[in-house]
């Protein structure tokens, strides 16, 4: 279990694990989405995997490979731990401050979700017995993109000589477990000096990856203050600058030092030009000062807090991990701008910081809801990216734009081609997203720029990987869908669908900009037969069992022992070969239940409640994107003991390790889950073909739920009781919706109180054997 202290706005952490060193070192790390700086100590040991990224910088290696083949992806990309500037070493009459040695009497570091910091404070006494109070506090600008600043202050309770060194580190030595041994000889040393200057209180490194050949610079200058004088010096290598004040304390004297950084990377700029970069950046921050660059801090997220956040009343431990949950939403996606949010945010190595269509799918609804411009930015990427897009369908002989499956700058990096090159609903997953910020917030100008295309190009790959059969139907034959226990399929339930929306949706959007599409070479032969293979995808149903299949012949396959598979042989891809798990009804994560999510107006209330039964007894949930999932639709059909459960093991994914990973880094996409289990799920927000609709139920166990979003400009606040919910306009307005079906409207100044419709009975629907979630609901 988790070792944190319960409160609702704060993740505070007491006393010294060195052994879960890693795993904090995630959980209270700080990003503004261009910059990432794990939580580690200041001092930089006792550590457990430190690092510090900049989205987007990485090095390249190649992808292996026993036997390739013609359209295997050739390069790999993995982020790079890029110059450490959170070092400040501490000496006490010459002996290093190391929370493995002396005493610690107290130590405590608290994550502040109101104020973007991250605190510590800390009673050492030396193995000479000198004590001394250390206080710091650490933070990554949301309003200043390139800076980072600490405070580090340093109280004596004794006449003491202390010595601060503050730190530029690059090709910190890092313990990697990469099973690949290209990944490990690419990351060994790979930054290679270009420039290092030192003056003063200031200095700046400037380095590029040696394969990829990205440069990226980082700078550091100081303010210290302290009652008496002291002596300062800065010295400077390729790969360390390090600046050190001595001075002689009295008793009760605080020496107090502020650092500011700077960070930016670039593809073409110059070493100069890097330089210049760092060097305004920490111009600005040092302008700002540290009080200033706190209330911005604070400003920026009383603004989202406004907007985002979400009310639990009745447990206060998922209240606290769905408030972490969005502030980690945030700090991935806030300051991103021109690049992707990877898998992990910038909270570890993991997934080699590839982004996934996890983005698309589960963070940007999250963001479009209420900090849209992330959104937007995510997604104009995306649009950055699709030269390539359409490199690597014309490779696979397709048209159109088939965007990868992992990558941090666009290019399909994924070696295995069965669950990366075939799943294609990667492509509909852009559109999907695409089509959901235009509708939430009626952007017709990123529409025009971006959205259209986008569109057009994923609608063309559908249009030269499916075909029509003897029957009429639109069959799309050989993909992978969401679940990747299932590979190489016809006719992916999920997958057909996500294209049919993504068809619809660049239908429209060429009807609404025709000079776009003319320039797109869009004729009206194209969108007829857009418009024919959208009314035709083949979606498998099995009539005996009365389900949907989540591909053809699935429900046909044998099933698999869950009786007979042990716990510890979970997850079954590490412990069972592909070949038997593709040829049975296990499913890795929710793939036709998140069908339903997403394009639940293509079912009836019967199918999903059938649907949501036969896959609950068959999704294993080897994957952290499933649990939020398998809420929203348990909450939809009527299980809410079961959905609260779900929405539990989403929140508390990365907050209690459930997949003994966080090591690596958090999960961006299960935190986002959060988020979708309170709003989607308890809040039954769906938004078909653009028209924000609700069903809300609250689980027995809460006694009241309440959330906001921002829709089109209007801020909608939705607050959820046992028998009835009230919806109120912040601002904006007048909202038109539904409440369980029936149109409502919301008017600005006038709440409206509406009654919840009773819970459909239906028979619990049973798990694989092991595999419930903890419960947290009532019997």
């Amino acid at each position: 279990m988790s070792g944190y202290v319960v409160e609702p706005w704060r993740l505070r952490w007491s006393g010294l694990a060195v052994g879960e060193l890693r795993r904090t070192e995630s959980t209270f790390a700080l990003s503004n989405g261009h910059i990432g700086l794990r939580g580690t100590l200041d001092e930089g040991e006792p550590r457990g995997l430190p690092g510090t990224y900049l989205n987007g910088f990485y090095e390249e290696h190649p992808l292996p490979y026993g036997e390739a083949g013609y359209g295997y992806p050739e390069a790999g990309q993995t982020v790079v731990n890029v110059t450490d500037g959170k070092i400040i070493r501490l000496l006490v009459e010459d002996e290093p401050l190391d929370m493995r040695y002396g005493r610690a009497v107290e130590h405590e570091r608290v994550l502040d979700f109101r104020t973007g910091t991250l605190r510590r404070r800390t009673e050492w006494v030396s193995p000479t017995g000198k004590r001394v109070v250390v206080r710091s506090e650490r933070l990554v600008s949301f309003t200043q993109r390139a800076v980072a600043a600490v405070r580090y202050e340093v109280e004596v309770a004794e006449d003491t000589q202390l010595v601060v060194q503050s730190d530029l580190l690059a090709n910190e030595p890092v313990e990697r477990g990469e099973s690949d041994p290209r990944v490990a000889v690419a990351l060994e040393d790979p930054l290679v000096a270009d420039f290092a200057f030192a003056e003063k209180n200031r200095a700046v490194l400037v380095h590029h990856a040696r394969k990829s050949g990205l440069r990226m610079a980082a700078a550091m200058d100081h303010e210290i203050e302290v009652d008496d004088g002291m002596r300062t010096g800065v010295h400077v290598e390729d790969h360390l600058a390090r600046f050190t004040a001595a001075v002689d304390m009295k008793a009760g004297q605080t020496l107090r030092l502020t650092k500011y950084l700077g960070y930016g990377w670039s593809g073409q700029r110059s070493v100069p030009a890097l330089r210049a970069q760092v060097e305004a950046a920490l111009a600005g921050g040092l302008q700002t000062g540290w009080e200033g660059l706190l209330e911005e801090q604070r400003r920026f997220l009383d603004d989202f807090w406004d907007v985002a956040d979400i009310h639990v009343d009745g447990d206060e431990g998922l209240q606290q991990a769905v408030r972490f949950a969005l502030f980690h939403i945030i700090q991935a996606g806030a300051r991103g701008e021109s690049r992707a949010i990877p898998g992990k945010g910038l909270t570890g190595p993991g997934y080699d910081g590839h982004a996934f269509w996890d983005t698309e799918t589960f963070v940007l609804p999250v963001l479009t809801y209420t900090v849209p411009e992330a959104a937007r930015d995510a997604l104009r990427w995306r649009h950055s990216t699709l030269h390539k897009a359409k490199e690597r369908a014309e490779v696979l002989g397709l048209r159109g734009a088939a965007f990868p499956w992992r990558s941090i700058n666009g290019a399909e990096c994924s070696a295995y081609w069965p669950a990366g090159t075939a799943a294609m609903h990667v492509s509909g997953d852009v559109a999907y997203a695409t089509a959901q910020y235009v509708d939430a917030t009626d952007d017709r100008e990123f529409e025009r720029e971006s959205g259209v295309e986008l569109l057009v190009e994923t609608a063309r790959l559908w249009l030269s990987l499916g075909h029509h059969d003897q029957h009429g139907g639109f069959r799309v034959d050989g993909v992978t869908g969401p679940d990747e226990y299932s590979a190489i399929v016809d006719n992916n339930v999920y997958t057909n669908l996500i294209a049919q929306r993504n068809l619809r949706a660049a239908i429209a959007a060429c009807e609404r900009h025709p000079e776009v599409a003319e320039r797109l070479a869009v004729d009206v032969e194209e969108v007829a037969d857009w418009r024919d293979a959208a009314e035709h995808v083949v979606l498998p149903f099995d009539e005996l069992l009365g389900v949907h299949q989540q591909s053809e012949d699935f429900t046909e396959h044998a099933e698999w022992d869950f009786g007979a598979t042990p716990p510890e042989k979970y997850p079954l891809l590490l412990h069972y070969p592909y070949f038997g798990l593709y040829r049975a009804q296990v499913v890795k994560q929710a793939d036709l239940v998140l069908a339903m999510h997403l394009r639940g107006d293509a079912f009836t209330p019967e199918q999903k409640a059938r649907n949501f039964a036969y896959y609950e007894a068959r999704t294993v949930r080897d994957s952290s994107l499933s649990a939020s999932t398998q809420a929203v639709l348990a909450a939809e059909v009527g299980h809410l003991d079961l959905a609260y459960d779900y929405l539990a093991e989403a929140a508390f994914t990365d907050l209690h390790d459930l997949h003994d990973n966080v090591h690596n880094g958090l999960h961006m996409a299960s935190l986002a889950g959060a988020w979708n289990g309170v709003v989607a799920g308890f809040g039954g927000m769906r938004d078909h073909d653009g028209h924000v609709t609700f069903a809300p139920r609250l689980p027995p166990a809460l006694n009241r739920l309440a959330f906001r979003m921002f829709v089109r400009g209007t801020r909608l606040s939705v607050e959820i009781g046992r028998e009835s919910v009230t919806y109120r306009i912040v601002s904006g307005g007048p909202f038109r919706t539904k409440h369980h079906g029936e149109p409502i409207v919301v008017e600005a100044g006038k709440d409206l109180t509406v009654p919840i419709p009773p819970v459909p009975h239906r028979d619990a629907p049973r798990q694989p054997h092991g595999r419930r979630p903890a419960h947290r609901g009532t019997d």
